[in-house]
């Protein structure tokens, strides 16, 4: 019978639920946090051996919960269908909490925190996404739609989709955002012409682009901020 190594197997000092309680939840490891999601590990390892196991692959570390899919997970042993998905919805919860702290900082003339807001969001996808945030008369945060995937380095957006759902949602002000999965947000020719084109039909519209935004990895560019976009 296949018996699993769990937490408890360890010496105390490396038990990752007692040292929680003892020194608090920051002073666990990466994988010690791992763990205790885990619980158990598998019949030749423990839960903290196979914590690192999952974040030594691809050299990501904790970025392989957002990168690896359910079934990629499910490959490691000890891990089946309803660790696999814990351990999705923990890299989802994790996105959610720091893009719920900073949602109440957002300012619609400020790039930082509008990259800020959708860094997590966006930093980690495979493919190009264009998103439109949108704003109403006061500056204040009224929505956000994903627009359309695209591949890994290009990505289209239609202006009458886009506009469509702007005047859905009554918007004044809105700012393009799309992510350039390589990490570097430096902009392209593409990414230059179609804003010129939102900006031109959005002021027909007096429906005002604020900014557009490309999210690197952790960093960005902003139109805004390097004048390419004057409001």
């Amino acid at each position: 019978m296949t018996t699993h190594i769990t937490t408890k197997d360890l010496p105390i000092s490396e038990r990752p639920y007692e040292k929680c309680l003892l020194e608090g939840a920051q002073a666990l490891s990466d994988a010690e946090l791992l763990a205790v999601i885990l619980k158990s590990g598998s019949r030749d390892m423990n839960a903290v051996a196979l914590a690192q196991r999952i974040l030594q692959a691809d050299g990501k570390n904790l970025l392989n919960l957002y990168h690896l899919s359910v079934e990629e997970l499910m490959r490691f042993p000890g891990i089946g269908k309803v660790k696999a998905i814990q351990l999705k919805c923990v890299a989802e919860l994790s996105r959610r909490i720091a893009r719920t702290d900073r949602k109440d900082r957002i300012c619609l003339s400020n790039a930082s925190s509008v990259a800020a807001y959708y860094m997590e969001r966006l930093r980690h996808e495979q493919a190009e996404q264009l998103l439109v945030s949108m704003f109403d008369a006061k500056c204040h945060l009224i929505g956000d739609t994903l627009i359309s995937t695209g591949t890994v380095d290009h990505v289209m957006g239609s202006p009458r989709d886009i506009f469509v759902r702007l005047l859905e949602k009554k918007a004044v002000y809105f700012i393009l955002l799309h992510n350039h999965p390589s990490g570097d947000p430096t902009p392209s020719r593409e990414d230059h012409a179609m804003t010129a084109r939102m900006q031109a039909c959005g002021e027909l519209m007096d429906l005002h682009l604020s900014d557009h935004i490309i999210i690197g990895d952790n960093n960005y560019y902003s139109f805004r901020e390097n004048k390419q976009i004057l409001v």
